[in-house]
């Protein structure tokens, strides 16, 4: 298999955080793709994934998935070790619930303030902007990780007891704050262990 990615934006990392719970990081070839340079928007690398984004995963077959949550989904069915998607229908249910809130109002959310209301990327690659638009997903974004916490009041871990790739998820959407300079409420000390928590895991820590 082999990802093409670039390590430090935050939706690899989600990929690249889900090998290593599944202790599958050695299984696959990591491909940089210089999103800087404008490669990710080339007809070879569109002609992959139209999307025209970060991760693209190229399996034996010559089949590419994009979409973390696809890839997450495929990598935790493909190899052994806890899940990270669930084991019932219920569980599923729920980790796929909190994933995509976490990732439409925190990560996404981040996002577009990043892309729309400051520099972003440059000049070249943040095309369109529209600053009131990141504005709002900026006060999203701080909602989002106010319910965040409210959920951690009684969780141990986002979509309940066990640590899920919804984790994975608010955990790289609180990186991409800090990154973009979206200030976590300091008075969210649930949402604050659990991070602690999170971070010390061996797939994070190293």
């Amino acid at each position: 298999m082999k990802i093409y990615d670039v390590e430090a934006f935050p939706n690899p990392a989600r990929v690249r955080i889900a090998l290593a719970e599944k202790g599958a990081t050695d299984q696959v070839e990591f491909i940089d793709v210089d999103v800087m340079g404008g490669e990710h928007r080339s007809k070879e690398f569109c002609a992959k994934n139209p999307d025209a984004s970060v991760p693209c995963l190229e399996l034996e077959d010559g089949t590419y998935l994009s979409q973390c949550t696809a890839i997450t989904e495929y990598i935790d069915g493909q190899f052994e070790g806890v899940s990270l998607c669930g084991n019932t229908p219920i569980e599923r249910a729920v980790v796929h619930m909190m994933n995509r809130r976490a990732e439409a109002n925190l990560l996404d959310a981040v996002g577009a303030y990043f892309h729309h209301a400051t520099a972003g990327l440059g000049p070249d690659l943040e095309t369109n902007q529209n600053k009131e638009w990141g504005l709002t997903q900026r006060e999203n974004a701080t909602s989002t990780m106010k319910y965040l916490d409210g959920v951690l009041a009684n969780n141990a871990y986002l979509a309940g007891d066990n640590f899920s790739m919804a984790d994975i998820t608010a955990f790289a959407g609180l990186a991409f704050a800090d990154f973009a300079e979206v200030e976590v409420p300091e008075s969210l000390k649930n949402l604050s262990a659990w991070r602690a928590k999170v971070a010390a895991r061996p797939s994070i820590a190293g």
